[in-house]
């Protein structure tokens, strides 16, 4: 059931979460509102989410939480079908739908993680997860797919804004039908009460004892170069989408194709990244993976052939891939099960926080250049050079022995 919940979840990524700046285009916002849509949200539900080790020990279950929160997730799409039909909505009125969604799906990451963990023995972590990788990306593919075609018949007819509205409503759905899959799934033990104390201090201290924790252990190593990663590559993450649907003109179908073939080449050649990754090491695959996703954002300049883009959006999604399963995997190998909820908690907010402000910086860049083809470049280069400056961080991180 594990499986199906990972489908179920990915449809909805696909034909939900990836079309939310495109709707902050439809909507007639601009390419910098398209980014903070993108990327502020996470900063508020990193933010929400240091209740979930306290949530749980309440609870007694990670289960509980865990399916709490994907109803919530569900629900959260409610508001944007009806923005959607009514065909206006603000900023900030996005930002706060956004923001519950994400604050839904990250609350119950931690602890998803520690449910996980005591279902999937250690000998079949790095299989499991790379199959269960490949199911989740072909998903994603599969409800982006429908979404692009979805809005491709819809435009010339003028009705975009309540195709956006199907597409959300598909989206609630399939997170409905995740939930059900979660909830024929057992807990085999019950989450860890060594911290109960530390549960009832106050989020800032408990937040500040974890990273006291994690200084100078793997967990640490990893979170910083994680985060230090992420803000590189969120300084141009969030403004590809304007870039094509505004600067470039791209029809939704073309929007669709060149982001699909990502999506379809991480499902593909999943299975191979996980053989290499028993072959290599998870730590060893980062290295691999953060080297190669660099320069990547170069590559969006030379051309804007769609063939071209598509072809460098397999690339991209065959690196992302095997970074997302390195990282996947390292968060079981480094870490503990008694530290695994509070470094998840703190990494999610560390990561939303590199998130929020690379996406600022971006769009700040972008913004001041007169949001030209130009400026775009530049965010694009300063993307590339951001990421490389940091992998020499890699050297810290490596597997708890």
């Amino acid at each position: 059931m594990t499986a199906a919940d990972a489908a179920a979840y990915s449809v909805m990524v696909g034909c939900g979460e990836t079309y939310l700046p495109a709707f902050a285009l439809a909507l007639g916002l601009g390419p910098v509102a398209s980014g903070l849509v993108a990327s502020v949200p996470i900063l508020a539900g990193a933010t929400l989410q240091l209740v979930t080790p306290l949530a749980v020990e309440r609870i007694g279950s990670n289960r509980g939480w865990v399916i709490g929160c994907t109803v919530v997730q569900a629900v959260s799409f409610l508001p944007l079908i009806w923005w959607a039909l009514c065909g206006q909505a603000q900023l900030w009125q996005l930002l706060v739908a956004a923001s519950a969604y994400w604050s839904a799906g990250m609350a119950g990451a931690p602890a998803w993680n520690s449910w996980m963990a005591g279902l999937v023995p250690d000998r079949m972590r790095t299989a499991y997860f790379a199959k269960r990788s490949r199911l989740s990306q072909f998903g994603v593919f599969a409800g982006f797919v429908v979404g692009g075609l979805v809005l491709q018949f819809a435009e010339p007819r003028g009705l975009t804004l309540p195709a956006f509205a199907i597409l959300f409503a598909l989206a609630g759905t399939f997170r409905l039908l995740s939930t059900a899959c979660l909830w024929a799934c057992r807990e085999p033990r019950r989450p860890p009460t060594a911290v109960v104390g530390a549960l009832r201090q106050p989020l800032p201290a408990r937040v500040a004892a974890a990273v006291r924790d994690m200084w100078g252990r793997p967990s640490g190593a990893l979170v910083v170069y994680l985060c230090c990663f992420v803000f590189g590559a969120q300084f141009a993450g969030p403004y590809f989408t304007p870039y094509m649907l505004r600067e470039m003109k791209f029809s939704y179908h073309a929007f669709m194709l060149v982001f699909a073939t990502s999506f379809l080449a991480k499902s593909l050649f999943s299975p191979a990244i996980g053989r290499l990754a028993s072959k290599i090491g998870s730590v060893r695959l980062l290295w691999v993976a953060s080297l190669a996703i660099a320069p990547l954002s170069l590559l969006w300049l030379p051309s804007t052939h769609v063939a071209y883009l598509a072809g460098v959006q397999v690339l991209a999604g065959t690196c992302w891939a095997a970074y997302e399963l390195a990282v996947t995997v390292l968060f079981f190998e480094a870490l503990g099960d008694r530290e695994r909820t509070g470094v998840i908690t703190v990494y999610n907010l560390g990561i939303a926080v590199a998130t929020v402000a690379g996406a600022a910086c971006g769009g700040l860049l972008l913004r001041s250049l007169g949001e030209t083809r130009g400026a775009y470049a530049a965010v694009f280069v300063t993307s590339c050079l951001l990421r490389l400056a940091v992998v020499p961080l890699l050297r810290r991180v490596r597997v708890a022995s």
